[in-house]
């Protein structure tokens, strides 16, 4: 089960009372797709997600609810990889996520090259480290995503836009996929997760 807060700046307050049901791998999640059942704590009339609750009650001021649905099937993500690059976990636009760190220099691009099973969609986030880093420098990032030579999705994400998505569809099976991180200015710590969905 996944809970979340609402409004988004609550989380903290929220996570030092449940912290103990949520692991650092649903704090620090990509996204929200891969869980079925959500349970959702919210004050001030907050709401995080869209549709019919199956279970509401007022706590002391607290508004749960239980939403349930279909998870996406996830075939693999960018983490899996034997021998590939140990993930991070970093704050992005605010909150913790689970991530790939590259930091190209200027007019040097980075990039990585991992296998992965492919389904029908290939979904990804990227975005800016560091709030310090982008308190003193304020040029984007750019990350681009290649398979087999085509770059299949491209989002340049900037110190106001968090966790950026992208999403691209793809030839299900085994292909190499190519992240490239680039940057203008220094020390754009650039995050990245994907996930290969049926």
């Amino acid at each position: 089960d996944l809970i979340v807060f609402a409004p988004p700046w609550v989380d903290p307050v929220g996570r030092l009372h449940l912290g103990d049901l949520i692991p650092v791998e649903m704090a620090a999640r990509m996204d929200d797709a891969r869980y079925g059942r959500i349970w959702e704590l919210s004050i001030r009339g907050a709401a995080r997600f869209e549709g019919h609750p199956v279970f509401e009650r007022e706590v002391d001021g607290i508004t749960v609810r239980r939403y349930e649905r279909a998870p996406a099937v996830v075939l693999s993500d960018v983490f899996a990889p034997p021998g590939g690059p140990a993930p991070v976990i970093a704050e992005v636009g605010f909150e913790p996520h689970r991530c790939i760190q590259l930091v190209p220099a200027p007019g040097h691009p980075a990039t990585i090259t991992l296998p992965m099973q492919l389904g029908s969609t290939l979904v990804g986030y990227a975005g800016l480290a560091d709030v310090f880093t982008r308190r003193d420098i304020r040029a984007p990032g750019t990350l681009a995503v290649s398979i087999a030579g085509r770059e299949i999705a491209r989002v340049s994400p900037g110190v106001d836009d968090g966790w950026m998505r992208w999403q691209a569809a793809t030839t299900p099976g085994p292909a190499d996929v190519t992240f490239t991180a680039s940057a203008d200015a220094p020390q754009r710590l650039i995050c990245f997760a994907a996930e290969a969905r049926q």
